[in-house]
C-alpha cells in the first residue's frame, strides 16, 4: 500500500465521519460515532496501528495525518457533546421552571435537646470562671470499681456499692457501670498536678426504679477546684455565683436566698448538700421553701493521697449536680422520663425560656 493511497484513506475517512458526525442528533449517536472511527477497533485506530507495515521514511508523514484527523474528530465530538447537553439541560430547565409567586412549603425546624442545652449552658458558665470541661471521650463510662468506688474513699461495704445501686457487667472482674462522673476528676489528677479546676459532664447509670422524678440512666455534672489555701469561702461564693447566673435574681432583683447543710459524701469532708430558696403554690397560697439543688463539700485528704497530692500543702472542693434536675428546674418540665420518650411534642418546644420554677 503507497503512501498516497494511505492518506486518501485517510482523507476519506474524515469525510465519513464528518458526514456521520452531522447526522448525529442525540449523545448516543455521538458515542457510536466516536467508538466506530476513535475507539480500540476503530477505522482510524487501526490505521495508526498498520503504521508498522509503512516504509520508515514515510512513517512521519502519514503519522502526523493521522494524528491530526483524530485530534480534528475528537474536538468535534466533544463540542457537539457539548452543545447536545447544554441543549438537554436549557429543555429540562424549561419545562421545570418555578413559580417563585407561591407559598413555600414550611420545614420543620429543630432544636437543641434541653439537656444538650443545659449541658452547653454549664459548660459556658463554668467556663467563665476559668474551669476546662473534661472531654468525656477520656473518662470511660464503663469503669472499675478503682475509679467508681476505692479512688474516691468509698469504704468496702459502702451501701453505695450494693448491686441495688449499682450496675455491675459482665465485660470484667470489678467492672461498672460508672454511678457518677467523679471517675474523670480521678483520672485528671493522674495525669494533672495543681492547680486543678475542671467540670466532668456526662452521662451516668444507678439501678433505681424509673418514676416522675428518677430515672436508670441521667447526667451529671461535677465540679473540682485543687490548689494551696482553698477554703470552704471559695466553695460557696462559687456556688452562689453559679446559683445567681443559672437562675437569676429574685423578684425583689436580690441573689437568691442559699443554705448549707451537712450532709456525708465518702470523698468530701465536710460535706454539704446546698439550698436555693423559691417560691411555690400551696393551696392558692404562694409559700417560700427551701430546694436542694447539689451536694458538695473539701475534697477528702484521703482522696489527694491516692492521686498523688500532698493534702498537708493542697486543699480542694468539688461539687455534683444532675443536669436532669437543672433542666427540670430551669425549663418547667415535671417528668425526667420526657428527656428519653422522643415525644415530638415535647422537643418541638424551642423556646424554653421563661419557663423556670424560679420565675
Amino acid at each position: 500500500m503507497t503512501v498516497s493511497t494511505i492518506l486518501d484513506d485517510l482523507q476519506a475517512l474524515r469525510a465519513k465521519a464528518e458526514g456521520q458526525l452531522a447526522a448525529a442528533d442525540d449523545l448516543d449517536s455521538i458515542e457510536a460515532v466516536r467508538i466506530e472511527f476513535l475507539g480500540r477497533k476503530g477505522a482510524i485506530s487501526l490505521l495508526k496501528r498498520n503504521l508498522k507495515d509503512v516504509a520508515p521514511e514515510d512513517r512521519p508523514k502519514v503519522g502526523t495525518e493521522a494524528n491530526a484527523i483524530s485530534e480534528w474528530l475528537e474536538t468535534e465530538l466533544n463540542q457537539k457533546k457539548d452543545a447536545l447537553e447544554v441543549a438537554a439541560l436549557n429543555q429540562k430547565l424549561a419545562g421545570e421552571t418555578i413559580d417563585i409567586t407561591m407559598p413555600g412549603v414550611v420545614q420543620g425546624q429543630g432544636g437543641a435537646h434541653p439537656i444538650t442545652r443545659m449541658m452547653d449552658e454549664l459548660a459556658e458558665l463554668f467556663g467563665r470562671l476559668g474551669f476546662t470541661c473534661l472531654d468525656d471521650t477520656a473518662c470511660p463510662e464503663v469503669e472499675t470499681e478503682y475509679y467508681n468506688f476505692d479512688a474516691l474513699n468509698f469504704p468496702a461495704h459502702h451501701p453505695a456499692r450494693d448491686m441495688q445501686d449499682t450496675f455491675y457487667t459482665d465485660a470484667g472482674e470489678n467492672v461498672v457501670l460508672r454511678s457518677q462522673t467523679s471517675n474523670a476528676q480521678i483520672r485528671h489528677m493522674q495525669k494533672f498536678k495543681p492547680p486543678i479546676r475542671v467540670i466532668s459532664p456526662g452521662r451516668v447509670y444507678r439501678n433505681e426504679d424509673v418514676s416522675r422524678q428518677k430515672h436508670v440512666l441521667f447526667h451529671q455534672c461535677e465540679g473540682l477546684v485543687v490548689d494551696k489555701h482553698i477554703t470552704v469561702a471559695h466553695l460557696k461564693g462559687t456556688l452562689n455565683h453559679f446559683i445567681e447566673e443559672m437562675f437569676g435574681l429574685d423578684d425583689n432583683g436580690n441573689p437568691r436566698a442559699t443554705r448549707f447543710r451537712t450532709s456525708y459524701f465518702p470523698f468530701t469532708e465536710p460535706s454539704m448538700e446546698m439550698d436555693v430558696m423559691y417560691r411555690r403554690q400551696i393551696n392558692g397560697e404562694w409559700k417560700e421553701d427551701w430546694l436542694e439543688i447539689l451536694g458538695c463539700g473539701m475534697v477528702d485528704p484521703n482522696v489527694l493521697s491516692e492521686v498523688g497530692v500532698d493534702p498537708e500543702e493542697y486543699t480542694g472542693f468539688a461539687f455534683g449536680m444532675g443536669v436532669e434536675r437543672l433542666a427540670m428546674l430551669k425549663y418547667g418540665i415535671h417528668n425526667i422520663r420526657d428527656f428519653f420518650i422522643n415525644d415530638q411534642r415535647f422537643l418541638r418546644r424551642h423556646n424554653w425560656a421563661g419557663l423556670s420554677l424560679f420565675k
